[in-house]
C-alpha cells in the first residue's frame, strides 16, 4: 500500500473517531490547539525584483510588487487623454507597478527603463491595443 493511501486512511480514522468520541476529540484539540494555521503556498511566479511597499521598504513577499494604483485598460477605454493624465501623476515605481501587474513587459525590458516618458508611452501603447482588441467583431 502506498504511503499516501496509508496516511489518508489514518487521517480518516482519526477524524471519524474524533466525531464519535468527544473525549478523544478534546484530547486531539488539546494536542493540536497550540499549532498556528499555516497558509498554503500559492503558485506564485518567482521574480528577480524585490517587492517594495508604499514606504519603500521590502515586503515579506520577495519578488512581488505593490498593486497598481490604476487600471490602464479601463482608462484607455474612456480616452487616451485620461490615461495619459492618470499616468503622468504617477512616480517611477508606481509606473513600474502598473507594468508588472498588467503584464506589459513580456521581454523584461521596460522594468529596466529609467525614463518615465518612455514607460508611459509603452503603457499607453499596450493599454490602447488591449482596450480596442476585438472591436472589429463588436456591433456599434
Amino acid at each position: 500500500m502506498k504511503l499516501k493511501t496509508r496516511l489518508t486512511r489514518l487521517a480518516t480514522l482519526i477524524a471519524s473517531e474524533a466525531d464519535s468520541n468527544p473525549e478523544f476529540a478534546a484530547q486531539i484539540e488539546e494536542l493540536l490547539g497550540d499549532i498556528k494555521k499555516v497558509p498554503l503556498k500559492s503558485s506564485v511566479r518567482k521574480s528577480k525584483d524585490k517587492g517594495a511597499s508604499a514606504t519603500g521598504a521590502v515586503s515579506s513577499h520577495r519578488g512581488r510588487r505593490t498593486p497598481a494604483v490604476l487600471d490602464p485598460v479601463a482608462l484607455a477605454r474612456e480616452s487616451e487623454a485620461s490615461l495619459r493624465s492618470g499616468l503622468a501623476e504617477l512616480d517611477h515605481d508606481r509606473l513600474l507597478d502598473v507594468v508588472a501587474e498588467y503584464g506589459m513587459d513580456p521581454g523584461k525590458l521596460v522594468m529596466k527603463w529609467k525614463d518615465d516618458e518612455r514607460i508611459i508611452e509603452r503603457i499607453v501603447e499596450l493599454a490602447i491595443a488591449r482596450a480596442t482588441k476585438g472591436d472589429a467583431f463588436r456591433a456599434d
